[in-house]
């Protein structure tokens, strides 16, 4: 029989504690700091506090202190006191140190934060020092602590290097709390857009909108990333790819994707093409942004005899110093409405308008100013291209505030879509008051027509007529969500129920006989309708009761409409990434563009416990 070796029984570690006695202060010279065994002659501890160690150690390194304070004696009892009052002195010491330490370090970060919401260069924190210096200087010059108010200011950190490093943790902090709500949050949609910095290095900004439970909103940007080299959708959606996948950001909870650039909106090779086929991504639905379709719905109209005018005669007065010098002089003898002209930028989409505008006022003194110069413009005595040129300008300042109501944040698709229709709405009574000669809602038209007598009517009806009906082209993805938005906003009227239910179910891809069932409950819940005026409705409405219709209103209200926060982020960078500051790396630039944009605030008591919290040198 074959024998078995068993091993031995492993033994168990133990943990003791050692509770430390009010007694061994007295009899060994230590007293107990932190759950440790601190010896008051030479502050130093053992590693187990229990009595034969203290004792080891008083014998050995002490001995003489039994002599020169005898046991039970009041002079070894008053050595004690003294010891111990000693220790106490030099831990509060210790702990005024850091605690000034870390007040020096939250005070950086701080003015760190300010000089990034502001875009101001990573070297004005010196400036801010030197200033508080001066103010510092001047203001608590009679204080009995003057010296110590400007140790502390010299003490703050804002050099150039540590300025940056600032930055770089509280772009860390706002990028973890953002994360933190990408988890909490029950959907979302994104918003992309490109454009060049300073060093033509094309930029994706991306910003995001979070839906929670309760149908509350964020709004926040997501990152900037660079596109070092080509900028088609292929190479947008992997430089998008990468991103998420580093940040294992949540792509089941995507509703929506709202763009800007051409580069997005490809039949096959496009970055919303690319990202439907991507088996990663969940069905989403995506629009081209509303204002850019607003602003090319009014360049639909071949105004190019009045443009190309317009812009002669401002490039040649705006162009030319000596001649916008003069034309100003004029303009103050004459005492005229403005003190110049504008010249005129495609990229911008209101300039057309303005430029347009500000040519009509001054119109007068335009003509007196060419005059001088012997110059002879003869459309500017022709009445058809003036009647002409005034129809434009108010067409144009229409669109203007069409597109300014537009540009807002925090604006929800619903309110985008009302924008558009209303303005549909306005071209056909414009059409209509054209056709008859009603001109009230075209003042400059009707200024010039009052003086002239010439103006062709019908064509000017047919230019409203063309603008609707691109209109109604170009906004037909949103108008496939406007009965689903309708009935959102208001989901207690009278409505065709099987509609409804199947608008709701092809633009959220839900069930079509549930949401009948739903909304029918819906709608007879009386203590809900006792309710309809309150503006938070779906915020009251219970998940667990009508899964799909909290679903749909979620998603609805997660939707972007526009790529109003992506164009307004661009200025920012223009700021950031200047001629003065062009060698700002792309992370760096994305920090600071983090912190200028967001809403969150760093964690700055957090962050600095985490430093090694050192004074300035």
């Amino acid at each position: 029989m074959a024998s078995t070796s068993t091993s031995p029984p492993l033994k168990k570690s133990r943990t003791y504690s050692y509770t430390f006695r009010d007694e061994w202060e007295e009899q060994y010279f230590f007293t107990s700091f932190k759950g440790k065994a601190i010896c008051l002659i030479c502050q130093a501890s053992v590693s187990v506090g229990k009595k034969c160690n203290l004792e080891r150690h008083f014998n050995t390194v002490h001995k003489s202190y039994d002599i020169d304070y005898p046991t039970n004696s009041n002079l070894r009892r008053a050595r004690v006191k003294e010891l111990k009052t000693a220790l106490s002195a030099q831990q509060s010491i210790f702990k005024k140190t850091v605690s000034h330490s870390k007040a020096a370090t939250v005070a950086s970060l701080k003015v760190a934060h300010i000089l990034a919401k502001k875009k101001k260069p990573f070297e004005d924190g010196g400036i801010v020092k030197e200033a508080m210096l001066a103010t510092a200087d001047s203001l608590f010059q009679d204080f009995n602590n003057y010296s110590q108010i400007i140790a502390a200011i010299k003490d703050v950190q804002l050099s150039g290097n540590t300025v940056v490093r600032r930055i770089e943790v509280m772009s860390e902090d706002v990028d973890l709390q953002l994360r933190s709500d990408l988890e909490k949050c029950d959907f979302m949609s994104l918003q992309f857009d490109e454009s060049t910095d300073i060093e033509d290095t094309a930029q994706l900004s991306i910003f995001i909108r979070m839906v929670f439970e309760d149908s509350s909103v964020k709004e926040d940007i997501l990152a900037v990333l660079p596109l070092m080299g080509k900028t088609r959708g292929e190479d947008i959606y992997q430089a998008f790819k990468m991103f998420i996948k580093d940040i294992n950001m949540p792509l089941q909870k995507l509703v929506a994707v709202t763009d800007g650039a051409p580069a997005m909106v490809g039949r096959n090779i496009g970055f919303v093409a690319l990202c439907r086929r991507d088996p990663d991504f969940p069905e989403f639905r995506s629009y081209h942004c509303i204002i850019h379709q607003q602003s090319l719905c009014s360049k639909v109209l071949n105004y190019q005899h009045v443009m190309t005018v317009v812009l002669k005669i401002v490039n040649s007065i705006r162009a030319r110093s000596l001649q916008n010098r003069l034309f100003k002089s004029l303009l103050d003898e004459m005492d005229a409405q403005y003190g110049f002209l504008l010249f005129h930028t495609g990229v911008r989409w209101l300039s057309r308008g303005k430029v347009l505008q500000r040519f009509l006022d001054l119109l007068p003194e335009i003509i007196v100013f060419l005059e001088g110069r012997g110059e002879q413009v003869e459309q500017l005595s022709n009445p058809k291209w003036l009647s002409d040129l005034a129809f434009l300008n108010d067409l144009t300042s229409k669109l203007n505030a069409l597109n300014l109501e537009l540009q807002r944040q925090d604006k929800t698709i619903t309110e985008l879509i009302g924008s558009v229709n209303a303005f549909k709405v306005k071209l056909n009574l414009w059409m209509t008051q054209m056709e008859k000669g009603i001109l009230t809602h075209f003042p400059s038209l009707e200024k010039l027509v009052r003086e002239s007598a010439v103006y062709e009517k019908d064509m000017y009806a047919e230019h409203l007529d063309l603008i609707r009906k691109d209109f109604e082209k170009s906004f037909s993805d949103f108008m496939i969500i406007e009965p689903v938005a309708t009935f959102i906003t208001n989901p207690f009227m009278e409505t065709d129920v099987t509609d409804t239910a199947s608008q709701i179910a092809n633009a959220f891809r839900l069930s079509i006989p549930d949401l009948e069932m739903e909304i029918i409950t819906l709608q007879a819940d009386l203590h809900l309708k006792a309710r309809s005026s309150h503006t938070e409705i779906w915020a009251m409405v219970q998940k667990s009761k009508y899964p799909l219709l909290k679903q749909s209103s979620q998603c609805l209200l997660a939707c972007f409409g526009s790529t109003y926060l992506c164009e307004s982020g661009f200025f920012t960078m223009k700021i950031l990434k200047s001629k003065y500051r062009s060698r700002l790396t792309n992370t760096h630039l994305n920090d600071c563009m983090k912190l200028a944009v967001t809403h969150y605030t760093p964690n700055f008591d957090k962050l600095a416990e985490n430093m090694k919290c050192q004074v300035s040198h």
